[in-house]
């Protein structure tokens, strides 16, 4: 059956349609140029229209697309429209049927997703849309026009939050499976640590991502959560404790650990292993080989030594490399040199000899080809980064000559070797979950380690606690952005916030976090005290009250609290200290570095040192265009590390902290603290 344009009709609407044709499940309309054919799987809606002399019929297609026939006698389109409509109907209503069946097998799918008894992750929600969306594009009738068939609207329906909302269909069903959790749970966390977890410390237990960042500010009990978490993939029978891999940066903090763990899950054989320890594993299994760690990684006496006697041997040697070193020194460091030959100074060479362990060790950590870190170097440096890179090549050299003679490898080769064995498939990894702990001071290469671990088997998990605030490392290599943007780089999941800490009241709280979030970069977190402390719980205070402080601290402190001295430096040590056991043989009296405070904690924390200049806090930038091409890029705010450093210190007292403060010098921190309504004390 045929439409067609009456003659007067098709030369006054000059359309290109001028005829349509019933098919079995579709029209085709045409004209004398073009043809479209539409089958009835793509036909919205059928609209017959009458103008003051002829009939039209518009059909309406997906993405408002409208194809239109004019010029049609009136009496003839309204035979034609009934015709077409019902045959329209009728092929809709048999393909509704079919819908109908292929709509009930998916609700079912998406319920039985729902119902099942354990977390629900963002890659499953990815491959459940796509079923959603493949099952749409597969049905007989277009979508917007399911809702017209009574038994195919509802089931329509409960697909369309799983598609359209998907992000906040999977939280209130992964909220409500994990409310449950913690109900019929609730004796193992209450018992798994000394003290029962909280709410948000069990639902970062039970959360089953495969990339989860677990937020864990200061004091707010990042270790009970991953102990708790290796009890929990044990009790739900998720992994054997021979599939879990727990990682610390340090010896001491994975010895720690693991007799947390053998004293809270009873359990041997779960090991806690720093990254250094996972590498020589994987060597070895992957190798047979058993690599022997150079003394010199622990030698710091003759790996000192090394490095000025070659740096001296070479300035010696060859002219031009003592006029670098000397440019290098003088307009990089603005140190004074001495004239003629500089490098035979004692106090020169022992001075600059840290530097060389720092500069060697970030070239060791890049561990690719000098021509490879000069090309991976910003633009604007590469120049200066060149002629710095040559300087310290026989540096580079008779490093790996001393290993080779030793027949030993440093601690970036094993991380190397150990990412190169697991790309080259030669070492399979066992484990299914991998936690890590203090995640912020992770670098580039750890996180390659994590990475190649995690291709060897897809399903792998990575629990990351840990605290960008609290990101004190980088000088060493550690990459915050890692942490911030972290499902940039470790793949889709979620992340939780411990938002409780046990250690300092509110009042510390409160200028520790406002502090701490001036910088952009920092990610926004809430961090609740349990108990108020008053405005003078953190003060400021002149540093020449330093005694009187202690005299007045030492009549009020009881035997077991703790009163801590932090600075910058460790020769910024007060010497007061010396007649500290004599003059207050009752007060626990200690003193370190701030970095080395990290994971500490004391009832007092008097922090020294806030001020500007020499020796000042925050310190000057001291970076050489060394740390410039091998250092992760710093974020673009002020002191943003010596501020993270800051709240280091001051988020390690329980009770008091006082900022000591030079006055004729007063650092850029105090004016801040000031105007975060830090009270400024004259006296104690």
């Amino acid at each position: 059956m045929e439409l067609k344009a009456t003659s007067l009709g098709k030369h006054l609407a000059q359309h290109p349609y001028n005829r349509v044709r019933l098919l079995s499940a579709g029209v085709e309309v045409s004209g004398e140029k073009h043809e479209y054919l539409i089958p009835f799987n793509q036909l919205l809606e059928i609209k017959c229209k009458r103008g003051l002399i002829w009939g039209e019929l518009e059909f309406t297609l997906p993405d408002e697309k409208v194809v239109r026939l004019h010029g049609t006698e009136w009496q003839e389109t309204q035979r034609f429209y009934h015709y077409l409509a019902q045959a329209w109907q009728s092929w809709s209503e048999e393909m509704s049927d079919i819908s109908a069946q292929v709509l009930e097998t998916l609700v079912a799918t998406l319920r039985q997703k729902d119902e099942q008894d354990r977390w629900l992750k963002q890659s499953e929600l990815a491959e459940l849309q796509q079923h959603i969306k493949d099952t749409f594009s597969a049905l007989p009738l277009p979508t917007l026009r399911l809702t017209e068939f009574d038994h195919c609207r509802a089931l329509y329906q409960q697909c369309l939050p799983w598609l359209e909302n998907g992000e906040e269909q999977l939280k209130k069903r992964n909220d409500a499976w994990t409310a449950r959790m913690l109900q019929q749970h609730a004796d193992f966390f209450a018992t798994v640590e000394t003290s029962p977890l909280n709410p948000a410390q069990a639902r970062a237990v039970v959360n089953g991502e495969d990339s989860l960042l677990v937020l864990a500010g200061a004091g707010s009990g990042k270790t009970s959560v991953l102990v708790a978490r290796a009890g929990w993939l044990l009790r739900q029978r998720q992994a054997q404790p021979q599939q879990i891999l727990l990682l610390a940066f340090g010896r001491q903090a994975a010895e720690e650990m693991n007799e947390r763990i053998q004293s809270r899950l009873k359990n041997d054989e779960i090991e806690a292993r720093t990254f250094h320890a996972l590498a020589l594993h994987i060597i070895r299994q992957g190798s047979n080989k058993s690599p022997l760690i150079s003394r010199l990684e622990t030698d710091n006496t003759a790996r000192r030594q090394l490095l000025t006697e070659t740096w001296q041997q070479q300035c010696a040697e060859k002219k031009a490399h003592a006029s670098g070193w000397r440019q290098w020194l003088t307009e990089e460091l603005a140190w004074d040199v001495p004239e003629g030959d500089f490098w035979q100074n004692e106090a020169l060479a022992q001075r600059l000899a840290g530097r060389l362990e720092r500069w060697l060790g970030l070239m060791r950590m890049h561990g690719g080809a000098q021509a490879a870190m000069i090309a991976d170097a910003p633009e604007a440096i590469r120049d200066r980064f060149t002629k710095r890179v040559k300087l310290m090549a026989p540096l580079l050299k008779a490093w790996k000559s001393a290993l080779k003679e030793e027949g030993a490898i440093d601690f970036s080769g094993l991380i190397h070797q150990a990412v190169n064995l697991l790309e080259k498939g030669r070492f399979i990894s066992p484990w299914k979950h991998i936690l890590v702990d203090e995640f912020q001071d992770i670098s580039p290469q750890r996180a390659a380690l994590l990475t190649a671990l995690r291709k060897q088997n897809r399903q792998t998990s990575l629990f990351a606690v840990g605290d960008d605030w609290q990101a004190i490392y980088r000088f060493s290599g550690a990459e915050m952005s890692l942490t911030t943007a972290f499902h940039h780089y470790f793949g889709c999941g979620d992340s939780c916030v411990l938002d409780t800490t046990y250690r300092f009241n509110e009042r510390i709280g409160e200028v520790a976090n406002r502090f701490i979030q001036e910088n952009p970069h920092q990610l926004a977190k809430p961090l609740n005290s349990l108990t108020k402390g008053n405005k003078k719980a953190i003060s400021l205070l002149p540093d020449e009250r330093l005694e009187d402080l202690l005299n007045k601290i030492s009549g009020y402190a009881r035997l077991e609290e703790r009163v801590l001295l932090l600075a910058r430096y460790h020769h910024l040590q007060p010497t007061l200290l010396a007649k500290a056991k004599t003059r207050w043989p009752k007060l626990r009296l200690d003193f370190m570095t701030i970095h080395a405070s990290k994971g500490q904690q004391a009832d007092y924390v008097i922090v020294l040192g806030l001020q500007q200049g020499h020796d000042g806090f925050p310190a000057a930038a001291r970076e050489t265009v060394i740390e410039e091409g091998l250092l992760p890029q710093p974020e673009d705010f002020p002191d943003a590390e010596e501020r993270r450093l800051a709240y280091v210190a001051i988020t390690r007292a329980k009770q008091q902290v006082w900022l000591l403060y030079n006055r004729q010098q007063p650092s850029v921190f105090v004016e801040d603290f000031k105007r975060l309504g830090v009270p400024l004390l004259r006296k104690p």
